[in-house]
């Protein structure tokens, strides 16, 4: 069989992984649960976690999305995460999303600030974690194709941005959420 050059150009499907999602009401109340897919399709409410990871010198973890994505292949996202499954905690989903995606475990994460977000098909409860980390980390093949570092305002300088996590960074800054805290030096 012969590929076309069209064909061989042609970017990835999208992968959609088979899971059952949290649904939610427009005030964010549980009301069921559905496949990935009919969420997808049928442009459900429901919930997602966004872990923006910080370092030390306050810059923050930019990920580029693989192109077998179901949304925004090839984006750039501000932020770990995805989606909550079906009864699951939003914190526990937030441990879970940043172990698959970046390999950090085992970090404190705090809890800034909830956003909604309705754009573009998506109809989102956003739960926004902030962690700080300096390890190293490890990407999941699957989902993150790339990863670094840049300022807050660097970050939101880039183009092809996905626009949820857009909004999630856009609301920690205008919270002041992103300046970095004086440590404090230990008492004798």
């Amino acid at each position: 069989m012969t590929v076309s050059s069209s064909e061989a150009d042609a970017p990835p499907e999208p992968l959609i992984a088979d899971e059952q999602i949290q649904l939610v009401d427009t005030r964010n109340r549980p009301c069921g649960s559905a496949p990935r897919a009919a969420m997808r399709r049928f442009r459900f409410w429901h919930r997602a976690t966004y872990i923006v990871v910080r370092n030390a010198r306050g810059e923050l973890c930019v990920q580029r999305r693989t192109l077998t994505k179901e949304v925004f292949p090839g984006g750039l996202d501000l932020a770990a995460g995805g989606v909550v499954g079906a009864g699951e905690a939003v914190h526990v989903a937030a441990r879970r999303e940043l172990s698959e995606e970046l390999g950090i475990r085992g970090v404190p994460l705090r809890h800034a600030l909830e956003f909604v977000h309705a754009e573009r098909g998506n109809h989102i409860f956003g739960s926004v974690f902030l962690v700080d980390h300096d390890g190293p980390l490890t990407l999941q093949a699957e989902e993150v194709a790339d990863a670094f570092w840049l300022s807050p305002d660097e970050a939101l300088a880039l183009e092809g941005i996905t626009p949820d996590t857009r909004q999630a960074v856009e609301a920690l800054r205008a919270a002041g959420e992103l300046a970095l805290k004086p440590k404090r030096k230990a008492r004798p």
